[in-house]
């Protein structure tokens, strides 16, 4: 159950801004939002699946210690990610022969390889070593978090600002990331300074990927022509 668990938790929160997530907020305005979650459980019980597996064959291959620091590490760096943002580049507007929970999972399915609740997925198989647990759990996160999407972001009319969604998940990332980082290193080896030189480039990473836009940048993007504008309008 401690995997189950820790998949419900971590995936919901990786999904929370995430660039699924939007798309399932996206979907919802044109098709019901039933059709829209068996689209995502669908592509999530497969996509998942495959994660599961690579995680299993990488927790059973590599000392358990690797695994487990990997792992801390990969949450670090989703939590940066999560800051980062995630846009869509269309894949909602594409269209498609299929019936809208076909459409919804094959967009779905392409959007979620390498995406970082696939990745989760896989660090979580490879640090419990319980693949079914884990895919159950990390279907059902994906479905808690695109559902809280869909409701906050179609009927609720998003009341909640994106950038506080993103900086709750961050900090729950990075958090147990470093707790986790901690707990896996050997007793004694954590010095002072070195930690504190560790949580330094920590912040330093928050702050870089964080940090508000110039002027400049913000100017670009909202210019036709600029590469970012012009992908997010395609479709």
């Amino acid at each position: 159950m401690l995997a189950f668990l820790a998949a419900v938790f971590f995936v919901t929160v990786a999904e929370m801004g995430d660039k699924t997530q939007l798309l399932a907020m996206a979907f919802a305005t044109r098709y019901k939002p039933r059709q829209v979650l068996l689209g995502v459980f669908l592509a999530t019980i497969l996509n998942h699946a495959v994660a599961v597996i690579v995680g299993d064959l990488l927790g059973t291959r590599i000392p358990f210690a690797y695994v487990q620091g990997a792992a801390a590490l990969s949450f670090i760096g989703f939590g940066l990610w999560t800051l980062r943002g995630d846009t869509l580049d269309g894949e909602d507007r594409r269209k498609s022969r299929f019936s809208p929970v076909w459409t919804v999972a094959i967009a779905f399915f392409i959007a979620e390889l390498g995406d970082k609740t696939q990745l989760t997925t896989i660090a979580l198989a490879a640090k419990y070593g319980e693949p079914v647990m884990t895919l159950l759990g990390s279907t059902l996160g994906m479905l808690i978090a695109d559902a809280i999407g869909i409701t906050v972001g179609v009927v609720l009319g998003k009341k909640i600002p994106e950038t506080t969604v993103k900086a709750a998940s961050a900090g729950i990332f990075i958090f147990f990331g470093l707790v986790t980082l901690y707990t896996v290193l050997p007793a004694g080896s954590v010095k002072v300074s070195s930690a504190g030189l560790f949580l330094a480039l920590v912040a330093l990473a928050v702050y870089a990927v964080a940090k508000p836009k110039s002027g400049k940048e913000a100017r670009d993007e909202k210019n036709p022509l600029h590469p970012l504008t012009k992908s997010n309008r395609q479709g």
